[in-house]
């Protein structure tokens, strides 16, 4: 019998977890998360108004309920828990599936004053992600640039731009939605350095900013032509070619005199974040132009865009595991179809998919391959695996270095929590936003 224990409950973890017990009758899988909840992303970085994406976590559900796939969570591996070395000694496998756990650095002048965040922080807080700092996203400010043109961009451009009656009925926590209730944020600026048919954002997502209620969306066309391919963009891939054609639309709109306004803005890259009272007060730009090798360089021309709230929106990037091998440079763990390569010789017993993997690429969907793959690796290995004597319960060796996991019935236990405070408040199911609320619910003694 194959014992593995997969680290991450994310969707390539649980994509994991689904393809071995799909192709092995009698594999036992341990999920391990460091949070005491599943779902990873699909929980912490899907915007709370996209409860249909957000409706996967029913999917990913049913594979941790399987009877030989066990959840436990508050399982922290690695630095200040348990040591990769033990747990490979526990399992005859283990599979990472950690993501990539930090942000990109602009790497400007003022990028660390006060008032300016990275998105995945402003992200996580609106999420109710337990290590998430309550920092006054929106206090005080009245205008926001978005550095970026992902989908993430357009996530929390959105939000900031939702009104009360829309934000309400999701499970976003409840400081979270009255510190936004109150936002006096009236103008929010999205800016890329790059032109429309380069940008990363998918049509839907786009088109969604021209949905909202109370904000009103508006492009530059002199800003759309410096493009060579927004004159004719029938040339480009059918998302591009999409995205340029619902900016010309807007772009030919008329104003609404909508409460507020979002400025999708091109060929500005960012330079410097000015101080203002010492804190953030505008973001310096430089305009840019296409180059022929499909980038872009700088004009020596400027632009400042006052912003008390900047939040950067440029890429995600993997962290060192402890005890695992890593790639600075790439912020990846080195691999062979999927298993852990150590000095270039592959690590028996040792395997990686999603994004410390691969990348911080492709949607939830790209995480499936992704994770057959590094099954199916395994699977080619099990017969000289399974020969390493482990214990018949590594739950017990976990607990005996310090580890307290939250299993599936303490999951259940948050998730009744979540639903009976969203009724004290009149909402839905609301998010416990904090560690210690968290584990409370679990084990049974929230007040």
């Amino acid at each position: 019998m194959l014992r593995v224990a997969v680290v991450g409950s994310g969707p390539s973890g649980v994509y994991c977890a689904q393809t071995l017990v799909q192709q092995d009758p009698t594999v036992l899988v341990d999920v391990l998360d460091r949070l005491p909840c599943p779902y990873g992303l699909v929980r912490y970085g899907v915007a709370p108004d996209h409860e249909k994406i957000k409706s996967l976590q029913n999917n990913l559900r049913t594979v941790l309920e399987h009877e030989r796939v066990r959840f436990l969570g508050g399982v922290q591996v690695g630095a200040d828990g348990v040591p990769a070395a033990r747990l490979r000694e526990l399992y005859h496998a283990v599979v990472y599936c950690v993501g990539a756990a930090t942000d990109r650095h602009l790497g400007i002048p003022g990028e660390d004053l006060p008032g300016s965040f990275s998105a995945t922080e402003f992200v996580s807080w609106y999420s109710a992600h337990p290590d998430a700092v309550a920092d006054g996203f929106v206090l005080g400010a009245r205008s926001a640039v978005v550095i970026g043109v992902g989908n993430v961009a357009v996530d929390v451009t959105r939000i900031l731009a939702r009104g009360a009656a829309e934000l309400s009925p999701t499970d976003m926590p409840q400081a979270a939605l009255t510190a936004l209730t109150a936002s006096r944020v009236d103008a929010i600026h999205m800016v890329g350095r790059r032109g429309p048919s380069q940008a990363r954002f998918t049509t839907k997502e786009l088109r969604e900013l021209g949905a909202l209620p109370d904000a009103e969306v508006s492009v530059d066309p002199d800003e759309l032509a410096l493009d060579p391919a927004y004159g004719d963009p029938a040339a480009l891939p059918g998302v591009q070619r999409r995205n340029v054609e619902v900016l010309r639309g807007w772009a030919a709109e008329p104003p609404k005199g909508l409460p507020r306004r979002i400025r999708l803005r091109f060929f500005l890259r960012p330079v410097e974040l000015l101080a203002d009272g010492g804190r953030v007060g505008a973001v310096r730009f430089e305009r840019t132009l296409p180059d022929e090798r499909g980038g872009v360089t700088g004009t020596g021309r400027y632009e400042d865009i006052e912003a008390q709230l900047v939040l950067r929106s440029v890429g995600y990037r993997g962290v060192p595991l402890e005890g695992l091998p890593f790639d600075p440079a790439t912020g990846t763990v080195p691999h062979l179809a999927g298993r852990v390569m150590r000095g270039g010789v592959v690590a028996p017993g040792e395997y990686v998919a999603g994004w410390i993997k691969r990348g911080p690429t492709g949607v939830i969907g790209t995480n499936r391959p992704c994770a057959k793959e590094t099954v199916l690796s395994l699977l080619e290995d099990a017969a000289v695996l399974v020969r390493k004597d482990v214990p018949d319960e590594p739950l017990v060796a976990l607990r005996a270095v310090g580890a307290e996991p939250v299993e599936w019935a303490g999951w259940r236990a948050i998730e009744r929590a979540e639903a009976e405070l969203g009724a004290s408040l009149g909402r839905g199911v609301v998010k416990l936003p904090d560690w210690e609320s968290l584990l409370m619910a679990a084990r049974g003694t929230a007040s």
